[in-house]
């Protein structure tokens, strides 16, 4: 029979705060009230420790440090490209989608692979996003309607969590922000083909797997510089995606060590 310590780690982590009976020590009480936080555990789906952790990620702590972005370098380790935008210039406003889903055990995230159509980052993969329009009352709309136009998600479905830092991207002059969201029952995906290729997901339990993460030195712009990247489906998911993704990975296992 399971030992009450570790009874109590398995609701402590697998319940959100409030569902589950304070355990005390003390005979029918106790047994009670174990009964009753293993019937919530039971009740929950298997993907909702995933969620728990993916959306504790989102709240408030410390900013991420550069060491853990998978940010382009160049030969020397210095960073080869902003983050943020410089003194003086304006960037456009943008936002992107990380849609979260239930898939079995695991969440999944899907990304989009750019459309040969389009007029700049051809093939590249991406979240799936865009500019704000100006009649727009900021990113969370404007990720949500993307996401709509790109892979037909429906925007009312989408349970928002959160949004990450702003990123800047010097080449467009866009800053992205990154918006975190949950619809479940998983979505059917119907790619925009005038926008997206092809459509590869990936889960969160990938995700967290250094083993995913590869770096190789590429000539950019002329330049020398060391490229770390996730390794997706055949796919090398680099630059700003890279970033994104990597920031909520460094948020998850931030949260995670400190369950343990």
């Amino acid at each position: 029979m399971e030992d009450y310590s570790s009874l109590v780690t398995r609701c402590v982590l697998a319940l959100p705060a409030g569902l589950c009976y304070v355990l005390r020590s003390g005979g029918a009480r106790r047994f009670h009230q174990e009964l009753i936080c293993v019937r919530a555990i039971d009740t929950l789906p298997p993907w909702h420790s995933w969620a728990r952790l993916a959306r504790a990620a989102l709240g408030p702590g410390p900013a991420v440090l550069p060491e853990q972005l998978l940010l382009v370098r160049d030969l020397a380790g210095n960073l080869a490209r902003r983050i943020e935008p410089p003194v003086g210039v304006i960037p456009r406003q943008a936002a992107v989608l990380l849609l979260l889903y239930p898939d079995a055990n695991d969440l999944r995230l899907p990304l989009t692979v750019r459309s040969d159509q389009l007029p700049s980052h051809r093939g590249e993969v991406s979240l799936p996003g865009g500019a704000i329009d100006p009649d727009e009352p900021g990113p969370i709309n404007a990720a949500l309607r993307e996401a709509h136009e790109e892979l037909g998600v429906p925007p009312n479905a989408v349970n928002v969590w959160g949004t990450l830092s702003p990123l800047y991207i010097p080449p467009s002059n866009f800053q992205i922000t990154p918006v975190v969201g949950l619809i479940d029952p998983a979505p059917t995906l119907r790619p925009n083909h005038a926008e997206v290729s092809a459509v590869i997901t990936v889960t969160v339990r990938e995700l967290l797997d250094p083993a995913l993460v590869i770096e190789e030195q590429w000539t950019l712009r002329g330049a020398e510089v060391r490229v770390p990247f996730f390794a997706i489906a055949g796919h090398k998911v680099w630059g700003a995606t890279a970033i994104v993704l990597s920031e909520f990975v460094a948020r998850m296992r931030r949260v995670w060590e400190n369950d343990e």
